[in-house]
């Protein structure tokens, strides 16, 4: 029976820790599980995003293309960005509007099926001349640029926000 406890207190510590990469997938999952439950109710199954670069900087549309790597894969969630806003559910609007992209803003605003959530993405979006000044804007999602974390945590507070409403 000693020579138990000895190899008990011999016997190195064998837990290994969680990473902060291993936490933050899952947390990661947690919120895309969430997510895909709104997205089944209001969706039936699945959100379709046409992302509109108005004139960006170009990091917004990089932490956008960050949601379909593989550590975010927004795809298991029911996330699929589209190539043309007729056949989106809505519409994520990067940077200010500049002159020459106001009309193919316009355009492909028109072109969305109804009805259309509109997203202002990013601050440039938000503030410097504004998608709403060009288009209805229903939902903001604030940053310089959004992490791809940000942008999933306010597109499910939009995505509660609609449950609400229905």
């Amino acid at each position: 029976m000693l020579n138990l406890f000895f190899k008990i207190l011999k016997t190195p510590n064998n837990v290994i820790p969680i990473t902060a990469a291993e936490r933050e997938q899952a947390e990661l999952t947690a919120l895309g599980k969430n997510i895909q439950s709104k997205i089944k109710r209001l969706f039936k199954g699945s959100l379709a995003i046409r992302q509109v670069d108005a004139g960006s900087d170009n990091a917004c549309e990089q932490e956008l293309v960050a949601l379909s790597n593989a550590f975010y894969d927004v795809e298991r969630f029911g996330i699929h960005f589209v190539a043309s806003p007729k056949h989106a559910d809505m519409l994520l609007v990067t940077g200010p509007v500049t002159e020459n992209m106001a009309e193919a803003l316009r355009r492909a605003y028109a072109c969305t099926p109804n009805p259309k959530i509109v997203v202002a993405v990013g601050n440039d979006a938000i503030d410097l001349n504004g998608v709403h000044s060009v288009i209805p804007v229903d939902y903001q999602i604030p940053g310089d640029p959004p992490s791809p974390k940000t942008i999933l945590i306010h597109l499910l507070n939009i995505f509660e926000d609609l449950d609400k409403v229905q």
